[in-house]
């Protein structure tokens, strides 16, 4: 019960964070709403599961250990952050009924997921510096990807959430961009940092 607690811990702390899909979904709820921003979420619950999966197959540090993959995933996850800033920072108000304007998809947060090295690096720290269960491998690796699926789903709405009160607070228009444009440039920040270290 003790490793339970400590990997729980952990899992909070290192998931919850801000990084780039915590603050990517709260940027969407911002711009777009907590309704609009659910697939969203959906498609990045689904995606971090997937790397919980690769990582723990061990299928991560495989690729990674091929040559060129890690910069072409490095340049892929910046051009992909790139582009969901700038569909953060230039979304309208929600005041406004622009159709032209789309939420990130389902498909976009399953992508993000996929891309997000912080999602690898968390991973990797909680799938070997903890056991749930002992000399049992599967059932430790099952173990630790439901406690993290209830975590990251847990977290996750309520980071889409926080950002959408803050349009409940912030209907005018220049608040709403001034909103966008930070999310936007601290899902920026997240990513350099995250690649940084």
């Amino acid at each position: 019960m003790e490793g339970l607690i400590s990997f729980i811990a952990a899992g909070i702390a290192l998931i919850g964070s801000p990084g780039p899909a915590t603050l990517s979904i709260a940027a969407t709820g911002a711009a777009f709403g907590a309704r609009q921003g659910l697939r969203f979420y959906g498609g990045i619950l689904i995606g971090t599961t997937i790397v919980m999966g690769l990582v723990a197959a061990g299928v991560v540090g495989l690729l990674l250990a091929l040559p060129g993959v890690a910069p072409a995933m490095t340049l892929l996850a910046g051009a992909y952050f790139l582009y969901l800033a700038w569909r953060i920072a230039t979304a309208p108000a929600l005041a406004e009924h622009d159709t032209t304007r789309r939420p990130p998809s389902f498909a976009g947060g399953i992508f993000l997921s996929l891309v997000n090295p912080k999602a690898y690096a968390a991973m990797a720290a909680l799938f070997s510096g903890f056991v749930l269960i002992g000399e049992a491998v599967v059932l430790d690796a099952a173990a630790k990807m439901a406690v993290l699926i209830a975590i990251v789903g847990t977290l996750d709405i309520g980071w889409l959430f926080a950002g959408a009160a803050l349009t409940r607070w912030f209907r005018n228009p220049v608040a709403s961009r001034l909103i966008n444009v930070t999310f936007a440039v601290l899902l920026v920040a997240s990513l350099a940092l995250v690649l940084a270290i």
